[in-house]
Formats: C-alpha cells, sequence, structure tokens
C-alpha cells in the first residue's frame, strides 16, 4: 500500500530565511542594472515587478529612452535566454511562433519537421509591437496566457519562465495598428518611460559617448528567478490589501454606484486587473525588502496595472480628462 506524502509547507522561519536570500539576488541585480540603465528607477523597478512576479510588461515611449537596451541589460542580468523581434507590417505570424515543413530522409520517406520561432525564448522583445498587424499580434495571445503555442494542430510548449517585453512609441501612430484589447489585458502593467532626469543625462552623455561603456552582468540564472517568482506566490496577503484590490478594480467599473466612474469610464478592468495588482503587490514589498504587501503598494501600482485595462467614454474625452486622471482620482477617493 503506497503512502501519499504531501509537501510539508515551509514554516515563518523558513519564509524569511527565502526571503532574506531573495532580497541579495534582488540587491544584484539593481546593481547590475544600475550599473548599465542610468536613472529611470520607477521604470525599473516596474519593469523588475512584472518579471518578478511572472508576467509580461508593455514599455510605451518616444524613441532614444534605453527601452531595447533595458530589456537586453534584463536579459543578460537575469541570465535568461532573450530573443528579439522587430514587428513590421509585413511580419507574418509564422515568424513568430515557427512553421512545419517537409523533409525526406535518407530512406526517402517524407515528412513534416517543425522549426521553432523567436517566440521560443525565455524572455522575447516584441519592439514596436503596434506596427504588425492584428493578424500577427495575434500570435502573442496564446503563448503570453497559456505559455504554449498550437502549431498545424500540435501543440508546442514554451520555455519556462517565459516573459514578453514590449515596447510601443506613443507618438508616431501612422501605419500603426492599435493593440486589442485582449492583447493589452495580458500584459501585467504597462510601464510609461519619460524622459531622465538632468543628473542621468549628464551621466549618459559622460559614460556611453566614450570608447568603452560598461557591459551588463549575469548575476542571477533563470531556474533561480523561477525560485524567487514561487516565493512570491507564497507570500501572504493581508485582508486589508485584498480588500483595497477589491475596491479599486471594482469601482472603476461602470455600473457599479460610482457615478463618476459610470459618466467617465465605457468599460472598466477585468478579475484578471485583480490578479495582476495581487501579484505584483507582492513582488513590489519583495523588491523593497518587505514580507507582505500593503495598501500603499496597491495605490502605487493603480496606475501601471490598470490604465492599459480602461477606456473613457467620448463626453470623458471631450473634456479632456484622462485615464490616468480617473485612476487618481480613485485611489484618493480610497485614502
Amino acid at each position: 500500500m503506497s503512502v501519499i506524502v504531501k509537501d510539508k509547507a515551509p514554516t515563518e522561519k523558513e519564509m524569511i530565511a527565502e526571503a532574506e536570500k531573495a532580497l541579495a539576488d534582488i540587491a544584484r541585480v539593481k546593481g547590475a542594472v544600475g550599473d548599465v540603465i542610468f536613472g529611470q528607477h520607477a521604470v525599473v523597478e516596474r519593469t523588475l515587478v512584472a518579471l518578478l512576479a511572472g508576467g509580461h510588461a508593455l514599455l510605451v515611449g518616444v524613441p532614444g529612452l534605453a527601452k531595447t537596451k533595458l530589456v537586453d541589460t534584463l536579459g543578460t542580468v537575469l541570465g535568461l535566454d532573450a530573443n528579439r523581434i522587430q514587428f513590421t507590417p509585413d511580419l507574418m505570424p509564422s515568424d513568430i511562433l515557427g512553421s512545419e515543413v517537409l523533409e525526406e530522409n535518407e530512406a526517402g520517406k517524407r515528412g513534416f519537421r517543425f522549426i521553432s520561432g523567436p517566440v521560443f525564448a525565455q524572455l522575447l522583445m516584441a519592439d514596436e509591437i503596434n506596427r504588425a498587424s492584428p493578424r500577427t499580434q495575434s500570435a502573442l495571445l496564446q503563448s503570453m496566457q497559456e505559455y504554449h503555442v498550437t502549431v498545424a494542430g500540435r501543440r508546442h510548449d514554451l520555455p519556462s519562465p517565459f516573459h514578453v517585453l514590449a515596447t510601443q512609441n506613443p507618438l508616431e501612430q501612422e501605419g500603426t495598428y492599435p493593440l486589442p484589447e485582449a492583447q493589452l489585458d495580458r500584459f501585467l502593467m504597462q510601464v510609461d518611460i519619460s524622459y531622465p532626469e538632468i543628473e542621468a543625462e549628464r551621466r549618459i552623455l559622460i559614460e556611453t559617448t566614450g570608447a568603452d561603456e560598461a557591459p551588463a552582468e549575469n548575476v542571477l540564472t533563470a531556474a533561480r528567478l523561477r525560485e524567487i517568482q514561487q516565493l512570491v506566490r507564497r507570500m501572504p496577503v493581508p485582508e486589508t490589501v485584498v480588500e483595497a484590490i477589491l475596491s479599486l478594480v471594482r469601482s472603476a467599473r461602470p455600473g457599479q454606484g460610482n457615478e463618476e466612474t459610470d459618466r467617465q469610464v465605457a468599460w472598466g478592468p477585468g478579475p484578471r486587473a485583480s490578479q495582476a495588482l495581487t501579484l505584483c503587490a507582492r513582488a513590489r514589498a519583495l523588491y523593497d525588502g518587505r514580507l507582505a504587501p500593503s495598501v500603499d503598494d496597491v495605490h502605487a501600482l493603480a496606475e501601471p496595472v490598470l490604465q492599459h485595462r480602461m477606456a473613457l467614454t467620448f463626453a470623458a474625452r471631450a473634456e479632456g480628462t484622462s485615464v490616468r486622471d480617473v485612476i487618481a482620482r480613485l485611489v484618493r477617493a480610497q485614502g
């Protein structure tokens, strides 16, 4: 007679020891990224939080703000197998997923062999993702949600961990295709990248225009990142934080009794936003050296988690109201 032994839940002491080890690793990651990416502390924090939470991020900013360099740096620092796809109007789904080719072996027997595309990586950079057609954009839908792709009726699992960091230019919209709501909802966060502070830009001028430029240093492995991601999912979430997330997300939906939201919001965030806030709040707490998230984490992450999951009414847009304004109002209402 076989006996099934369940894994024993880690004790509080073991959790603290794991968290302290993770904090040391995260500190090394911060330092290695900071040696290459100058300034942009909020951008680095939010992007790393998305990765620690096991999700994907959409990086939005004008050209020249080191979006590509940030993704390249994170791939090296975290020890991830990385690929880059430059999205263009003529890109096809098979250019991303791969395709089957007909081959003939030495015995003269013919058969199909699958040749994997660049999506088979642990970190995929989708550069200027909105320049590809909707048909091509949809090639990432299954991979981002289910972590496998289906080609010619056959399932092909993606490497683990698997993350997509996509970039988008918010200004030049000619010849682009807006991302559909289902695609946007698969991004854990939208990280807006602004211009650097003057001191950071001064350092950029001095250190990146000479003969030598500091390369990124590998400090982590993909396996270790997976362990930290599992730790994030085991972190306790106080009931007050759960209630704050539910209250905030539900208040952003029309038809929930909030007159201002009903007037300004055409459609609001779904349950995936609540899941994203919970995971990101845990990851941000660990990033800051804490063992449990707080309501402050929820408020700090409200904008990057919710803004791409909401759409405003025509009346709100006509008044010059932005999604950020609506989210800021909802956060203030929570106190």
